[in-house]
């Protein structure tokens, strides 16, 4: 009978000994939080009906050792869910942002490089347009030609031959085609035109040794909360001013020097210390016509940089952002 009863003697031993531990080890911590009317309390134990708040567990030298965050409301969980799809949305523009930076670098070595290309292109295109007005001017004369033939008959009483006529309807179908072929070949240069000076900007910046800082302005207070940072554009016209609204905003309240400027992405460099504070805005698309702006933050990962993050300063700066722009946008529509 011993050898049964000892193993069970010895296990409420272990348990004895480890409640005994616990309670020790609790009554070496002090939980403290704040309730919704700002009174502080301290204790060993969390009543249930203040298990909601977010809690601080201190050792007895009154340090932290553990932290607790207060439950969520639903509210608030479905705003981080809305933060996390416009923040993959937003990595989708900063990733094809880093490829593009990739292939300009290891495309060309040097701005005379890229001149150079940008040189060849246009002069392709002006090859490309002489041909295009060659053969306009070509079918005009014959177009003029086949008129004056078909005058001639007329005035002379004789009948235009239906050959004739089918000739003049070619031609004239044919200078309509190279018309439209040679709007579509100058919008298309026009185009290429306009990326290619992003090119070179953008080459520039990434290659440059020095960043001018630019002089800040003054932000105005905050008027209106706006916890996910949304703007939505009425039209492309107020987009493009508010684009640089945003501009002027990202480069105000971050601390790192910036990094991309175009016309789907604003981003300042990424933390390079616990206390740095990068903002970025992404032109987000809802639909064919619709965009909507997206401010967003970025710290440091590290415990200091996501504490910064999550803290009032942020939340207060990006709920400023859309007060900011419609303000911008109302004094120059004055």
């Amino acid at each position: 009978m011993q050898t049964r009863i000892f193993p069970a003697l010895t296990v409420l031993v272990c348990l004895l000994g480890w409640f005994y531990c616990q309670s020790a080890a609790s009554a070496n911590k002090i939980i403290t939080y704040v309730d919704e009317e700002g009174k502080k309390y301290y204790g060993s134990k969390v009543p249930p009906q203040d298990a909601k708040y977010g809690r601080s567990i201190l050792n007895k030298r009154g340090r932290v050792v553990e932290k607790v965050e207060r439950a969520k409301s639903r509210e608030e969980l479905e705003m981080e869910r809305r933060l996390a799809r416009l923040r993959e949305d937003e990595q989708k523009i900063i990733s094809n942002q880093k490829r593009y930076d990739a292939a300009l670098l290891n495309t060309y070595h040097s701005k005379t490089e890229l001149m150079l290309a940008i040189k060849a292109k246009r002069e392709g295109f002006e090859r490309q347009n002489q041909v295009i007005e060659g053969n306009l001017e070509r079918l005009k004369q014959a177009l003029e030609t086949q008129q004056k033939h078909a005058a001639t008959l007329e005035r002379n009483g004789e009948k235009v031959p239906q050959k004739l006529l089918d000739e003049i309807k070619s031609t004239q179908k044919q200078i309509q085609e190279v018309g439209l072929a040679a709007n579509e070949q100058k919008e298309k240069q026009e185009k290429i035109n306009k990326a290619d000076q992003a090119d070179i900007a953008r080459f520039l910046f990434l290659t440059q040794t020095t960043t001018d800082k630019k002089q800040r302005i003054r932000v105005p207070n905050i008027k209106e909360a706006n916890a996910l940072g949304l703007f939505y554009c009425e039209n492309d016209h107020q987009c493009s001013k508010a684009w640089e609204i945003a501009r002027t905003f990202v480069e105000y309240y971050s601390t790192t020097p910036a990094d991309v400027y175009n016309e789907k992405l604003i981003m300042h460099r990424l933390p390079a210390t616990d206390q740095d504070l990068s903002l970025s805005v992404s032109k987000l698309a809802l639909s064919d016509e619709e965009s909507q702006l997206f401010l967003d933050f970025h710290c440091r990962e590290s415990s200091l940089g996501k504490e910064l993050c999550q803290s009032q300063k942020v939340k207060d700066i990006r709920s400023s952002f859309i007060p900011f722009v419609n303000d911008a946008l109302s004094r120059s529509a004055e």
